[in-house]
């Protein structure tokens, strides 16, 4: 990103890797829609620059600045155990690069290469499932069918005998759910009286909705990263006297109660994408030299992708 709202293709000098680096061909990077089109509308308050910067970014925030986190290839050179693996990095949009080898993660064999790019954000679905520790047999909505709402849909769609609902205003995400083997309702006639609600529609609306849903003493786990937008939680109506609890679920910090490393909960989400309900995020492909025209399309919603895969020349 040049600045806010406009990028551009630029060239980079890759070195040759050192002692312990790999040199990666990406094959493709995912577009965190939640995120990126925040941080290329220059969105970031600056109290959360430090916080929001992603592991391998340059620049510095609002812009200009290079900037993505979910990115897939394979190792063309450097530590020769690595040698021709298909390898995931939180890097950004770049067709080749340079990283110590501790920063790839290798994919198994039976996860495609373009499944995979949804490594990072079923990362997030595994830490919310954590933060929110679902029973068996509980009754969950999810509000939000964005990329991380319906990683989390699925992800708690597999626990036995749990009623999952899957919420948006947008009834096309209705066979979406329906994919990912949960079911869904418009908000307006969502279930009610909920052990549990997960709340990923970034949306002040959402998160009225999602208190709205809950029993007595249930509880929403805030998913949702508002950017700069200044939201107001209602607390009075129902939430005192219900009982209700609001807690936060962020992807950079593990619950010290689940006594799990960063790369185990990362080993965690690969096992997950071996499932191929999984294919219903990637709602289409863009070749690499379109990213000038593509974040644009979808920071004012006219491309209406929920993971927009990017795929790199061979």
């Amino acid at each position: 990103m040049t600045y806010p709202g406009t990028g551009e293709i630029r060239a980079e000098q890759v070195p040759d890797p050192a002692e312990g680096e790999v040199r990666v061909r990406t094959l493709h990077s995912g577009v965190s829609r939640g995120t990126e089109t925040l941080v290329f509308q220059g969105r970031v308050p600056q109290s959360q620059w430090s916080a929001m910067r992603a592991p391998f970014q340059q620049g510095d925030f609002p812009a200009p600045v290079k900037y993505g986190y979910l990115n897939v290839g394979v190792v063309e050179a450097g530590v020769p155990a690595l040698a021709g693996k298909t390898v995931f990095c939180l890097y950004p949009h770049q067709t080749h690069y340079v990283v110590p080898a501790s920063s790839v993660t290798v994919v198994p064999d039976d996860v495609p290469a373009a499944r995979a790019v949804l490594a990072g954000t079923v990362e997030t679905a595994v830490n919310a499932a954590w933060d929110a520790s679902p029973q068996i047999g509980d009754r969950i909505t999810v509000v939000g069918a964005g990329m991380v709402g319906a990683s989390v849909a699925a992800v708690l769609a597999g626990l036995p005998a749990t009623d999952v609902q899957l919420v948006d205003v947008d009834p096309s995400r209705a066979s979406l759910a329906s994919a990912l083997g949960a079911g869904f309702a418009h908000p307006s006639e969502a279930a009610v009286d909920r052990d549990l609600v997960i709340h990923a529609s970034a949306t002040e609306s959402g998160l009225r909705t999602s208190l709205n849903l809950l029993r007595s003493e249930g509880t929403v786990v805030e998913l949702s990263w508002y950017g700069d937008n200044a939201i107001s939680v209602p607390l009075g109506e129902f939430f005192h006297s219900k009982r209700l609890t609001i807690r936060s679920s962020q992807v950079g910090g593990i619950s010290p109660t689940r006594h799990r490393s960063y790369a185990e909960r990362f080993q965690t989400a690969l096992e997950l994408l071996k499932d191929p309900r999984f294919d219903a995020l990637i709602s289409g492909h863009s070749d690499f030299d379109e990213l000038p025209t593509l974040l644009p399309a979808l920071s004012d919603g006219s491309l209406k992708a929920l993971c927009q895969v990017v795929d790199y020349p061979i």
